[in-house]
């Protein structure tokens, strides 16, 4: 089972949306936050990514060719040539016909960069814990051989955007929603193998990650904490430490989570009978389970999927 993908999964609401961003020097554009999680990926020229006043604990970080951002909660940020050059409001984008991605141009006369920026639709109202520990920002620097599938991905988007040719419609979406799993891949490989704690640590640990690769692939069986612990090959005790160090919430709570976040999905993307989700969920009945999904959700399991549809 794969874990990042599944977890990914069970928060997307839609496709991602994206913009090819032009500016020539001077030019400095003010993005507003998004519902989900952005990115920008260089794909020529230099510029600055520079946080907006609220928030003071991170700086402006300069971007080169290829360089790739994920921002996790949509914050609102400024793009810009320097990061003194005052910016503009968002400028109206334009979608041409048959262009799989809006067109934004701006500035003056001077150096081109160009940009492909955008958003994942995520529900960030109960984010897998899994893009929770990730920074607020994801720099990611794939010149000189660092990262090379991600590279692979950049050079792939840069070469359909500069020169769409036949299936380039299809491709470029393709890419861009690819593009997040080599993102946090690419992340979760970079951090150090000696990390104690969290996710990068969790999806790597011989004990830890087959309990979690069992409770992805079958959320509804009769899961105990001693039956995890045996597949991980450790006592009762130590499974149990292990597994909540490393993923931030004891195995139960973990399992209670993901059934949730299953049924939930399944709300929202089919017109399953809640007697079958409840099922998928690994409860016996109806009532239980929605007295279950009420208490994590705040709506009764028709609610949620009506709110749902209605978005």
């Amino acid at each position: 089972m794969d874990i990042l993908t599944e977890a990914l999964g069970s928060m997307r609401t839609g496709h991602p949306s994206s913009v090819r961003t032009d500016g020539r020097a001077p030019w400095g554009l003010r993005l507003p936050p998004v519902a989900g999680a952005g990115f920008h990926v260089v794909l020529h020229g230099t510029c600055w990514l520079v946080p907006l006043e609220d928030a003071p604990h991170l700086s402006p970080i300069a971007l080169s060719p290829g360089d790739v951002i994920f921002l996790r909660d949509g914050r609102g940020h400024i793009l810009a040539d320097h990061p003194t050059t005052p910016p503009v409001q968002e400028t109206a984008q334009r979608f041409d016909p048959g262009s799989p991605i809006g067109t934004v141009s701006l500035g003056g006369d001077g150096p081109l960069t160009s940009l492909l920026c955008g958003n994942y639709h995520l529900d960030q109202r109960r984010p897998h814990p899994l893009v929770r520990q990730l920074p607020e920002v994801v720099h990611l620097q794939t010149g000189h051989g660092r990262h090379p599938e991600l590279s692979a991905a950049v050079q792939l988007l840069g070469a359909e955007l500069e020169n769409p040719r036949i299936g380039s419609d299809g491709i470029v979406p393709t890419l861009i929603d690819s593009l997040l799993l080599y993102i946090l891949r690419a992340w979760f490989e970079a951090q150090p193998s000696a990390s104690a704690e969290g996710w990068a640590a969790a999806l790597a640990d011989r004990a830890v990650a087959p309990a979690l690769a069992a409770i992805h692939d079958d959320p509804a069986a009769a899961w105990s904490v001693e039956s995890l612990a045996d597949r991980a090959g450790l006592s009762r005790a130590a499974f149990s430490r292990r597994f909540t160090t490393l993923v931030g919430e004891p195995p139960m709570a973990y399992l209670t989570r993901w059934r949730m976040t299953t049924a939930a999905r399944l709300l929202r993307e089919t017109d399953a009978p809640l007697s079958v989700v409840a099922g998928r969920a690994g409860y016996g009945s109806e009532f239980a389970f929605a007295k279950a999904f009420k208490r994590e959700y705040g709506l009764a399991p028709g609610a949620y999927r009506r709110e749902a549809r209605a978005a």
